[in-house]
């Protein structure tokens, strides 16, 4: 079922170049995003800058979940055992986590615990780069599946360390 997914979303690509250049864009760029959100937050004011440090925490975490996930587990992305469109260049390292997404929703989820709007856009934001990383030809369906479930599970644990550490949860204005 995961590979049918895959084709399914992946034959799309190349069809049509700006939907095309699109999903290139979301899966190489709105990574900054994310890290301009948290930026603005660290510097609006106290209490959002408790919850930008929380949300870079999270995000650090995930990466370094990510990095010995990586280590341990070797999943072939799609493009090196069969023929498919690949939109860019891409690592041949493991295909699972996809350390877009799980950093996008890590982020996401933090924010979406304190800012109910604001983290409601940044998790539709990370669904779709998450899918653009489908569509661009860099990981199964699983592999975002995975990878939103890992990078949300680690928001949460931080969210649990933070309480349990600084008490009540900051405010979110």
């Amino acid at each position: 079922m995961d590979l049918k997914l895959f084709q399914l979303i992946n034959k799309l690509s190349g069809r049509l170049s700006p939907v095309d250049n699109l999903m290139i864009f979301i899966s190489n760029r709105a990574r900054y995003v994310y890290a301009f959100i948290i930026l603005v937050l660290l510097f609006k004011n106290r209490k959002n800058k408790r919850i930008a440090l929380e949300t870079g925490s999270s995000v650090l975490l995930s990466l370094i979940v990510q990095f010995f996930i990586k280590l341990f587990y070797d999943k072939p992305r799609p493009f090196e055992k069969r023929r498919v469109g690949i939109l860019i260049p891409s690592k041949t390292d493991s295909s699972f986590p996809s350390k877009h997404t799980t950093l996008a929703f890590a982020a996401s989820t933090s924010i979406l615990m304190f800012h109910r709007k604001l983290g409601a856009i940044m998790m539709w934001m990370s669904a779709l780069t998450g899918f653009s990383r489908i569509w661009v030809g860099h990981h199964y369906p699983s592999d975002i599946i995975g990878s939103a479930i890992l990078g949300s599970l680690i928001s949460f644990v931080t969210r649990i360390i933070s309480f349990s550490k600084f008490g009540n949860k900051p405010e979110a204005s």
